[in-house]
C-alpha cells in the first residue's frame, strides 16, 4: 500500500529537481520513492551536497583560467613521455 509523504523544500531546489527527472523520463514522486527503497534495502544514507565556492576560491580559479588563456600555464600531455620530452627542452 503506498503512503502520502508531505516534504517542504525550496521551489528552486524542487523546480530544478523535477527539471531533471522530467529530462530523465521520471517523476520527482519515482526519484524519491527510488531513493528511499534505497535506503531501506542497503540501511545507508548517501547524501551529497556540493558547497558554495568561497570568494577566495573564484578568485584562485579566475586566475589559473587567466594563465591558461595566456599562454602561461603549462601545455596539456596526453601521456608522460611527451611531458618529460617538453620538460627537457
Amino acid at each position: 500500500m503506498n503512503t502520502v509523504i508531505s516534504v517542504k523544500v525550496n521551489s528552486e531546489v524542487k523546480a530544478a529537481a523535477q527539471e531533471i527527472a522530467k529530462s530523465a523520463g521520471l517523476t520527482l514522486s519515482a526519484i524519491i520513492g527510488a531513493y528511499l527503497r534505497q535506503i531501506a534495502a542497503t540501511r545507508r544514507i548517501e547524501i551529497f551536497a556540493p558547497e558554495p565556492m568561497t570568494p577566495n576560491l573564484e578568485k584562485l580559479i579566475a586566475e589559473v583560467e587567466g594563465e591558461l588563456a595566456s599562454g602561461k600555464a603549462s601545455k596539456v600531455f596526453n601521456n608522460a613521455d611527451a611531458f618529460l620530452a617538453d620538460l627537457k627542452r
